[in-house]
């Protein structure tokens, strides 16, 4: 069809005009246009058109021999209709078929509750500086004409930036410079390749402890037992990958010894999800993806909230009991950083998944391979050796903003949950 095109742009000789209409949006602008475009015989190579609180922005490459026709058929409908039109050569003779992966278009999904304005100067004063240009945007949370409160005071979009040589090394210092300007004016950034699999992500991967839920049980189970101090001085250098995971886990659960099973009832019963926690596993589950748990903490755990809210995999740590009390020791083997990348990979292999349409999401060190592996690896409220790795951050928002950097809307995210109830 583009070859077909090509050559007929070429043998007719046409000049090739870029249309541009704004004014209030109207019902029936486009049919009216295009029925005088079908009967001049004009070629439509391109078009893009959007409309903010009934304002209308709607351009168009045409192509054809009629000029001076097609002028006065543009003016004929836009007078009508009260809107204005700017009509003007341009050099976009030939039609290029878009790749399904472009090297040199990048999403930038930008995500703040403050100062908005500031936050979209920063981002678009850093894409010029690095010659790179903002072609596209578009809102991902919902307008308000109340802003104020909780979520209203949010503005999420969607940009597609893109350069002359937005390859690998121009992309990572990119998203580099993002890092500081995300940390001084608070808020989130992630940056990702304009690619099919950014839109066709399957399969989500969650940590538990501080990821998933804010607590982390292993300090709160050792604070039932006046022991929380010891305990969350080895859980943080875990986390901070200044201790290796397996002797950390070793040294913690010997540290639980004699402890009877019911205090760790106790501690899930007081235990609280991260904020947007149901309304990410809800969406997800609504809209065909399979999640799981992927955890260094205990099973026990994992599974009571699986069941909660629904989460196809769990994996955990197992803790020896004998006679209703705690060992002090670890049933089989010790699910760790190198682990957890194995567990995510094992899972997307069973559900025919590739690692490309993973997304993983964690807080700490141990959770920095399984990142890695994910064809979307996101730091969430993370330890700063964490979230400097990480190709991909949220620090301000809650879990479901992840379903902004897969691309859904506010507006798809309702109707997910209103199908779910």
């Amino acid at each position: 069809m583009l070859k077909e095109l090509n050559s007929w742009i070429g043998r007719k000789k046409l000049e090739s005009f870029l249309l541009s209409i704004s004014g209030r949006d109207q019902r029936g602008l486009l049919a009216r246009l295009t029925e005088h475009l079908d009967r001049l015989g004009a070629q439509i190579s391109d078009i893009g058109q959007a409309v903010i609180h009934d304002e209308l922005a709607l351009a168009m490459i045409i192509h054809t021999d009629q000029k001076k026709t097609l002028n006065l058929a543009i003016c004929d409908v836009c007078e009508r209709l009260d809107v204005r039109f700017e009509l003007s050569e341009t050099k976009a003779r030939r039609i290029h078929e878009a790749s399904s992966v472009d090297e040199n278009n990048l999403i930038l999904t930008l995500m703040t509750r403050g100062r908005s304005a500031s936050a979209l100067h920063s981002v678009s004063r850093l894409a010029f500086d690095q010659n790179l240009n903002v072609d596209f945007i578009r809102q991902l949370s919902s307008a308000s004409l109340n802003f104020g409160g909780d979520r209203t005071n949010s503005l999420c979009v969607e940009m597609r930036v893109s350069g002359s040589t937005t390859n690998a090394i121009a992309a990572e210092n990119f998203r580099k410079a993002l890092l500081p300007l995300s940390e001084s004016e608070d808020f989130d950034c992630s940056v990702q390749y304009d690619s099919v699999y950014r839109k066709n992500r399957r399969l989500v991967a969650l940590d538990m402890d501080s990821t998933l839920i804010q607590q982390e049980v292993m300090d709160e189970l050792g604070a039932s037992q006046d022991k929380r101090l010891k305990m969350s001085q080895i859980t943080k250098k875990a986390m901070d990958g200044e201790l290796d995971f397996k002797k950390s886990f070793l040294e913690r659960a010997a540290l639980l010894k004699n402890v009877p099973i019911s205090a760790l009832d106790e501690v899930i019963a007081g235990v609280e999800l991260n904020e947007g926690a149901h309304r990410l596993i809800k969406s997800l589950r609504h809209f065909g993806y399979k999640t799981c748990l992927i955890s260094g903490g205990f099973q026990e755990v994992g599974d009571y909230f699986a069941n909660e809210l629904g989460i196809d995999y769990v994996r955990a740590n197992r803790l020896e009991i004998v006679n209703g009390k705690f060992t002090g020791k670890v049933e089989g083997e010790i699910i760790d950083a190198d682990k957890k990348a194995e567990l995510l990979e094992d899972i997307s292999a069973k559900e025919g998944i590739s690692l490309a349409q993973t997304i993983a999401v964690g807080d700490g060190a141990n959770d920095l391979p399984m990142l890695s592996k994910a064809g979307l690896g996101v730091a969430y409220r993370a330890k700063p050796v964490v979230k400097e790795q990480a190709k991909h951050a949220i620090s301000h928002f809650g879990l479901d903003a992840i379903l902004y950097l897969i691309g859904f809307s506010d507006a798809d995210i309702e109707e997910a949950l209103m199908s779910a109830s």
